[in-house]
């Protein structure tokens, strides 16, 4: 087993110890299981985007399973920069993704609140090759707000190929795992932060057909046993076109 599959299992099982202990009776979210492909002879070419390209995704509380919300993305312009307009069928109009070349985000809106790079960074890894990895730095803003900016470091891994089933169906992906250690909040409250997440990407189709992420922070006097969650949410993938 590689250090990083070893890495990558402890991990696992330390998010289960912990999703058990504050779940207690509640049913949580399983882990996605796929089936282990080998690896392409040639890696597949992300689909290109296109106006009118969407997909909808199931966005569930991990810790309980509860249905947050339905979210759909929709490919609004391909010129300059490729604009993902986004909306929950419960939020309503959500910030637009922006990509600047396709496969490398500017406005970023996954987290909250979104972010602003003063760099694009690969939202998924530039190498679709198992072992693959990325460190990368950078500065965001967070709309509104251009007067400030914070540090943000992005480690993107790739582990494998595996065949994952999702309500839209069966798709090969390409399962990485993204951390973002020790970045700078806009909350000065916030002392240390940490935010981790699995996406398996189906290329066929330009956009994960999983996403599972979670973020942890701490507070002064608060220690990382203790450490305050930020919404651990999965995406999971009902249609596309």
């Amino acid at each position: 087993m590689t250090l990083l599959l070893k890495t990558t299992y402890l991990r696992r099982v330390l998010l289960l110890v912990l999703t058990g202990l504050l779940g207690a009776c509640i049913s949580s979210q399983p882990y996605p299981s796929g089936s282990v492909l080998p690896q392409p002879e040639v890696p597949p070419k992300v689909r290109p985007p296109q106006v009118g390209q969407q997909w909808v995704y199931n966005v569930r509380n991990v810790f309980n399973q509860n249905l947050v919300d339905v979210i759909t993305e929709t490919i609004v312009s391909v010129d300059k920069e490729v604009r993902i307009q986004r909306s929950g069928v419960k939020a309503g109009p959500l910030p637009d993704e922006i990509q600047s070349p396709w496969g490398f985000v500017v406005q970023d809106p996954h987290w909250n609140p979104p972010q602003v790079f003063q760099q694009a960074l690969p939202i998924w890894p530039e190498q679709l090759v198992p072992k693959w990895s990325g460190f990368y730095r950078t500065r965001y803003q967070v709309p509104g707000y251009p007067d400030s900016s914070y540090y943000w470091g992005l480690n993107i891994s790739a582990l494998q190929w595996e065949g994952i089933t999702v309500p839209a169906g069966q798709f090969s992906t390409i399962h990485y795992q993204n951390e973002a250690p020790y970045f700078e909040s806009n909350d000065l409250f916030r002392v240390a932060n940490d935010r981790q997440e699995d996406v398996w990407l189906a290329p066929e189709i330009g956009r994960w057909v999983i996403r599972r992420s979670y973020g942890r922070y701490l507070t002064s006097g608060v220690f990382w046993v203790n450490a305050y969650w930020e919404d651990y949410l999965q995406w999971d993938l009902v249609a596309w076109k």
